[in-house]
């Protein structure tokens, strides 16, 4: 039987889109993928149909990494609306309870006080987390309703931006797993008339910046001026995804040794943790791990086929 080919082109890079409102976190990678043709593509870090922002796209090898951003801190700006609760805890989701607002700025600012720092979240029926290889949110539209445990993450900044009753926003910025539309329905039950959110923008994630990403909008238009040419430079280096680590350089010969599984004593690594790898000529190898001798040990390569 012969070999399936694999289409499209072959490309390693990152790139960070900024995600339209109105379309599922898939929707926009495919787009994407398709104006990029390119071989293989993902995205880390799902984000609402609702929500607009910083949408990582992983391109070839470079979706190897995508772990380590998935893991990252992340910061948001979310407009939530007192008084309702909604199915889905946005303004997607039917609305399923109204009760009357009379909510000072300082009983928000209270509220918010309580949840700064760790904290618990149970995970929404209509999250992407998955039960049996299955998204909630699909048991959910089925009527079926699944037990989840809490789950810790950490909330490490909340500002209120503006707080025009029944509608207020904020910044938040917060660890890994943390679901905003969680957070905001929690803080609507605490004050007692319920919330849900309104407006979700995903600001930065990891060491990326809101000034790096860019539209779907100005892809298309780079490439119907430049073609592949101009979207191709919009990509950056894999090892960008793994810049929160230390760097190791490695010789030729080490380099050999390692790509074969070996772990390896290098002058000056780190005593723990992870790395990020190079070859001679700056050549981004991939990521290792300290092991319990000191040695660096191979975690994740690129290919070098």
């Amino acid at each position: 039987m012969a070999r399936r080919r694999n289409k499209g082109r072959p490309l390693d890079g990152l790139l960070l889109l900024n995600k339209a409102a109105g379309e599922t976190s898939n929707a926009s990678l495919q787009k994407v993928k398709r104006l990029y043709n390119a071989q293989k593509a993902g995205h880390t870090g799902s984000l609402d149909p609702l929500a607009t922002g910083m949408l990582p796209i992983c391109f070839g090898e470079a979706t190897k990494f995508s772990q380590f951003l998935l893991d990252a801190d992340k910061s948001y700006r979310v407009t939530g609306k007192l008084g309702e609760r909604t199915e889905t805890a946005d303004a997607d989701g039917e609305v399923i309870e109204t009760r009357p607002v009379n909510i000072s700025e300082k009983q928000l600012r209270d509220v918010m006080d309580c949840f700064r720092g760790e904290i618990e979240q149970i995970p929404s029926m209509y999250s992407a987390l998955k039960f049996q290889g299955k998204p909630l949110y699909k048991y959910a539209r089925e009527g079926i309703e699944i037990e989840r445990e809490p789950r810790k993450v950490n909330i490490f900044e909340m500002a209120l931006v503006n707080f025009e009753s029944p509608y207020f926003t904020m910044e938040v910025e917060c660890s890994k797993g943390t679901y905003i539309r969680n957070l905001v329905e929690d803080m609507g039950d605490k004050l007692a008339c319920g919330a849900h959110v309104t407006a979700l923008h995903r600001n930065w994630a990891g060491c990326f910046e809101s000034e790096e990403m860019i539209s779907l909008h100005t892809i298309q238009h780079i490439f119907d001026d430049k073609g592949f040419t101009g979207i191709d430079e919009l990509l950056m280096p894999t090892d960008e995804l793994t810049m929160d680590f230390p760097a190791v350089e490695l010789s030729e010969d080490m380099m050999h040794y390692m790509l074969h599984g070996q772990a390896l004593q290098v002058a000056d690594s780190p005593i723990e943790g992870l790395v990020r790898i190079y070859g001679p000529d700056n050549f981004f190898l991939g990521v290792g791990e300290i092991d319990d001798d000191g040695k660096v040990a191979p975690k994740r390569l690129l290919s070098t086929q």
